[in-house]
């Protein structure tokens, strides 16, 4: 992974702009912890991300924690309830949570420059190290109405933190840490992303049984009742009376979510000849679908940010996404695709789109330069930089004050120096 491939994408401006930033923090350690490396938009974009950031120069890591099926349980709890359902928070699930996360301290020892935590399951691990350099907490979750309850319970670990990254501002949170705004991006050089010829399309899809014979109509998500797939198939079987279509659910398992193999078999008895359910880990299904497809779903009910939305634009597919969290900031209705609220409003679109080729065409090139813009990678990365410069500035300055103060005063010892709240303001999201 080489940050010079964008810069036919992002100009030599912006290319020379991070390189600039990343110097600052050449050798610098940083890693990153989340629940696992595949399955889902944070596994996708912790990948790439991770190599980026050694390329600019930074010593990077990616370590997932490990847990029991109890543990992954109670986690999927907690992010539901994040997202506003209700949850049962008893003192054994949570020394459960507690127990797992003090484990994996043990296994993974720290020490890095900066710790970088991703989404509740390792969210603990701060209370078993005492080092002091900056932990960041990077929540990808709709925080539109947390569950109050587990708010409290999860405060008194997120309070620990130097610093919290949500996805838009509407997800602020009454909390200690200063709090920044990062939206997802995705590579546009990984498997699920890159340019596909239509005969490599065309084998893949014929490899998986697809019929391609009629449009497709997809959606690709992790088998999650927030992300509604039996919207899709209902807002599928009423537009199909209008329009021949064929609706295709792709779906891939991932280890922290113990949930998606029941949700994914709940759904199966709707299957047909026109309506396919997969559940599989395929990148490049995901790349052909995307791009063979006539409209995209994803038909949210909650959803941090969607990753599969911007991969989608990026082909120049149009998107029909829920008016929800963070597919509002990616799809502009009726510019690059559209917003909907329910299952009858999906159907008419589905319809609109798989008739007017013309109306296709100018999403679609709306959809790709809206990803160019705001979505690739190159932007996160940049954004991480800026966030862990504004702590290496607080660190040289009072390195330098220690400095000139032992100069003054013969044998005075040098204070290791760790930045405060006070130090960080928010960088532009």
């Amino acid at each position: 992974m080489n940050i010079n491939e964008y810069e036919t994408l992002i100009g030599a401006e912006t290319l020379e702009r991070i390189w600039q930033k990343a110097k600052p923090l050449t050798g610098r350690q940083v890693v990153h912890i989340s629940s696992t490396y595949y399955g889902g938009g944070v596994a996708a974009m912790l990948g790439p991300l991770s190599l980026l950031m050694n390329d600019v120069g930074l010593h990077t890591e990616w370590r997932t924690i490990q847990g029991n099926p109890d543990f992954f349980a109670f986690t999927k709890a907690v992010h539901n309830a994040l997202q506003g359902a209700e949850i049962q928070l008893t003192d054994h699930v949570k020394w459960i949570y507690e127990q797992t996360n003090r484990d994996n301290a043990v296994r993974n020892q720290l020490n890095h420059d900066f710790v970088i935590v991703h989404d509740p399951q390792p969210l603990s691990l701060i209370q078993s190290y005492s080092r002091p350099v900056p932990w960041i907490w990077r929540c990808h979750i709709d925080l539109t109405a947390p569950n109050p309850l587990l708010w409290e319970y999860l405060g008194g670990f997120i309070d620990r933190y130097n610093a919290v990254i949500v996805t838009i501002p509407e997800y602020t949170q009454k909390i200690r840490p200063p709090q920044f705004y990062f939206m997802p991006a995705i590579d546009p050089f990984s498997l699920t992303n890159v340019d596909l010829g239509a005969e490599h399309i065309d084998h893949i899809l014929e490899s998986a049984r697809i019929p391609t014979d009629k449009p497709l109509v997809v959606q690709v998500s992790r088998f999650d009742r927030w992300k509604d797939p039996q919207g899709v198939i209902d807002a599928f079987k009423i537009a199909r009376r209008d329009v021949e279509c064929t609706l295709v659910l792709l779906g891939a398992p991932a280890a922290d979510d113990p949930e998606g193999q029941s949700i994914y078999e709940s759904l199966l008895s709707q299957q047909d000849e026109r309506l396919l359910i997969i559940n599989r880990e395929d990148s490049l299904l995901v790349n052909a679908l995307q791009r063979r497809a006539t409209v995209v779903l994803q038909k949210s009910l909650r959803e941090g940010f969607g990753l599969t939305v911007a991969e989608a634009l990026w082909k120049g597919t149009p998107v029909i996404g829920g008016n929800v969290g963070g597919i509002r900031y990616q799809i502009r209705d009726g510019v690059n695709g559209f917003l909907v609220s329910s299952v009858a409003e999906a159907a008419g679109r589905i319809i609109q789109v798989v008739r007017d080729q013309a109306l296709r065409e100018r999403l679609g090139a709306a959809a790709h330069e809206t990803v160019r813009r705001k979505f690739l990678l190159s932007r996160s990365l940049e954004q991480y930089l800026d966030l862990l410069n504004s702590f290496e500035i607080v660190v040289q300055v009072r390195e330098n004050r220690e400095i000139e103060r032992a100069m003054l005063v013969p044998d005075a010892p040098v204070e290791s120096a760790v930045p405060t709240d006070a130090a960080l303001a928010p960088v532009a999201g």
